[in-house]
């Protein structure tokens, strides 16, 4: 089921974001035109979707993180913000050129240059049994339906019935066929999924989806 946000979870008011570091547009940029369908923004996600999306990490232990996505790293900056040195860091990105920036900027982190439908196998030769949080920057309304399933069924392939798995969607998509697709397929395979509120000063606007408890 898709249950409605819980009043309160968030402040309605919202400070501008700061802006990405200016060298990452140009490479976004570069990146979109040479592949629009992997990479769904012509820049990087604010500070503030990140902090957003990357609320699953546990703030105790020794958890396993797995990140889909990565691109430049905003969501990977604030995953090792939260571990702080705690647990691993994995960093799916199957860009060569996005992957090679994640592993200059982001030492802390594990960075695989795979594709993400690959995941299961990812783990196993990283050693991996299962992930604690699966935090997703995929682009999930540009992709095709097979494309889709297979990247869903790899996600909760390496989840336990406590792990938690937050992905995000553009505003402006949500009607598309695919973006509709794609929150069935997520009700279809949690028990619980839950939007956030809309973050306005993220370029463009997005909001998070919690799913929580995968079916079997």
């Amino acid at each position: 089921m898709i249950t409605p946000a819980t009043p309160g979870s968030e402040r309605h008011t919202e400070t501008p974001a700061p802006r990405p570091p200016t060298s990452d547009f140009p490479v976004f940029l570069g990146q979109w035109l040479r592949s629009p369908a992997r990479i769904g923004s012509l820049a990087p996600s604010s500070p503030r979707l990140a902090r957003a999306v990357s609320c699953s990490v546990p703030e105790r232990g020794e958890p396993v993180v797995v990140e889909l996505g990565a691109g430049t790293g905003p969501f990977t900056a604030e995953i090792q913000r939260r571990l702080g040195g705690r647990g691993r860091h994995l960093a799916v990105e199957i860009n060569p050129l996005l992957a090679e920036l994640l592993r200059d900027r982001h030492p802390g982190a594990e960075v695989v240059g795979e594709d993400a439908v690959h995941l299961r196998r990812i783990l196993d030769e990283h050693g991996i049994t299962r992930a604690d949080a699966v935090v997703s920057g995929l682009p999930w309304a540009l992709f095709p339906a097979t494309t889709q399933q297979q990247l869903l069924e790899a996600v909760t392939g390496t989840l336990g019935p406590s792990s938690a798995f937050t992905t995000f969607a553009y505003r402006h998509a949500v009607p598309l066929r695919s973006a509709r697709r794609f929150r069935a397929m997520l009700a279809d395979r949690f028990e619980e999924v839950v939007p956030g509120r809309t973050v306005w000063r993220n370029r463009p606007p997005a909001f998070v989806l919690h799913a929580r408890r995968p079916r079997s």
